[in-house]
């Protein structure tokens, strides 16, 4: 690698990524078994013996070998010789393993206040009066100082509104609580699917994902995703309240020699399925200006049209594998990528697309100009890491070796929303309490006083009683006989 450039493979010359050039975006594309992880895994490996920090998701988890020595294996050597990799060597490449779970990495928590209503809402599937709502919640929420830190926060706070319908009214107008009612249903769902997890402190500190070793190479920080992915819409939050958060606290930079941060977001359908239009215009919105604080944005997804081609102008370097054109979406999905690149007088982009073999690859970046180069049909170079994943003892060790270590591993729950609120609804029923002994005690002010009976006023109304009772019970039976008697003469 020179000194500003990242090797990436060989075509009829070194195919290489310019670093200054490099936080104008980029796509990596193919189908299934074509070679995207490697590729990944080698553009990784360059950023970070350059010293700029990355961070990726490991869907498949093979992405976690990056982090130990590869092996000398015979394939590896000839692909090397192959490519001109003159110095090809074996080293790991420095990793921090993260995981929203808690399970395969350090755990990463953000606060509901942090996340905020829209992003909130693409998480748990909101209508537009549900929405609405949530917007209404997080106002009063922030007028009224209270903190929401995580799940129960909100839930709390969701059944005082629903308590407070009517006096909210004026201000804010209807709270519906069938509408409420819906939100917190969905708080469960999202509870279920280990959100309860991801919402709580300490929250990640971004500086975090932007360590670099004492001799200057960038760390990996690696996501595990393979759980993640069975909550799509959690995962792809995730990653966009990520990228939000880089957006919001990083500093203008301009164009500097090589990134800050260089982000890789696998899988990159997800984020752009089903999103609606307001969320489609954030994401575009933050990938065309996060580049000015030195954030380079990188989606890897199986077809170029999994990307909406707002962003996809974005994407300045670009990386395609091979794509299969069996049906007519999958013949426009290699049109469409064709059409992307910087034509070669050498050979027919489209028909590349369909012949790359595994570890091919079509590659045209920006040259230091800002231009795209001609597109090349390009041998990908073989990576210095592991091919394929580590062991769990394997990870364990760096989890324990890692610079954030006990720094996160352990949740905590400071007083917020939830605590103010229980003693608030304590405080109101002891109040609604109070009011209405003091409203009991003055009904029985204003009644005439009773005359306090002595006891011998009880002896005798109890001998009274009595008497009358037995008297009472005599007088009956003579009527009774008196009836009969008549009867019977008759």
């Amino acid at each position: 690698m020179a000194d500003n450039t990242i090797f990436l493979g060989k075509a009829g010359k070194r195919e290489e990524l310019f670093l200054p050039m490099a936080n104008r975006h980029g796509l990596v594309t193919g189908a299934t078994g074509t070679g995207k992880t490697v590729t990944l895994q080698i553009m990784a490996e360059g950023f970070c013996q350059a010293g700029v920090p990355v961070f990726a998701a490991d869907v498949k988890g093979d992405l976690s070998g990056i982090s130990q020595e590869g092996t000398p294996q015979d394939f590896l050597i000839e692909r090397a010789k192959k490519v001109g990799f003159d110095d090809y060597g074996f080293a790991a490449t420095p990793t921090i393993f993260w995981d929203l779970f808690g399970e395969q990495g350090h755990p990463i928590r953000t606060t509901i206040s942090e996340m905020g209503p829209l992003l909130l809402s693409r998480l748990m599937g909101l209508t537009d009066a549900q929405e609405g709502a949530l917007n209404i919640a997080f106002k009063i929420a922030d007028e009224e100082g209270l903190a929401l830190l995580d799940l129960k926060d909100l839930r709390a706070l969701l059944s005082d509104l629903a308590a407070r319908g009517k006096e909210l009214r004026t201000d804010y107008g209807n709270l519906n609580a069938m509408t409420i009612g819906s939100i917190q249903r969905r708080l469960v769902v999202i509870e279920e699917q280990g959100g309860d997890k991801f919402f709580g402190e300490p929250a990640l500190d971004i500086k975090d994902l932007m360590r670099t070793t004492r001799d200057g190479r960038g760390y990996m920080n690696i996501l595990a995703a393979d759980k993640l992915m069975s909550s799509p819409q959690l995962y792809a939050t995730f990653l966009l309240w990520l990228l939000s958060e880089l957006f919001e606290e990083l500093p203008e930079v301009g164009d500097p020699d090589k990134p800050k941060l260089v982000f890789f977001f696998d899988e990159a359908h997800l984020l752009f399925t089903d999103a609606p239009a307001g969320l489609l215009q954030k994401i575009e919105q933050t990938v065309k200006l996060i580049r000015s604080k030195g954030v380079g944005v990188y989606f890897v997804t199986q077809n170029p049209l999994d990307v909406p081609e707002s962003v996809l102008a974005q994407m300045g370097n670009r990386v395609q594998h091979a794509l299969r054109a069996y049906t007519p979406r999958e013949q426009k999905a290699v049109k469409t990528a064709a059409d992307t690149f910087r034509p070669n007088p050498k050979f027919k982009t489209d028909k590349a697309i369909t012949e790359l073999g595994k570890g091919e690859a079509l590659v045209s970046v920006l040259d230091l100009k800002g231009v795209p180069t001609m597109v090349e049909r390009t041998l990908i170079r073989p990576p210095e890491s592991r091919l394929g994943p580590i062991t769990p003892q394997e990870r364990e060790k760096l989890i324990k070796s890692s610079p954030v270590y006990g720094q996160y591993d352990e949740a905590e729950d400071r007083e917020s929303a939830y605590e103010k609120l229980i003693r608030r609804a304590n405080e109101r029923a002891a109040a609604q309490e109070k009011a209405a002994a003091e409203k009991q005690a003055a009904r029985e002010a204003r009644a005439p006083p009773r005359q306090r009976e002595s006891a011998t006023d009880r002896f005798i109304k109890n001998v009274a009683g009595s008497v009358g009772r037995q008297l009472g019970s005599m007088v009956v039976r003579s009527l009774v006989r008196g009836i009969l008697g008549g009867f019977t003469r008759r």
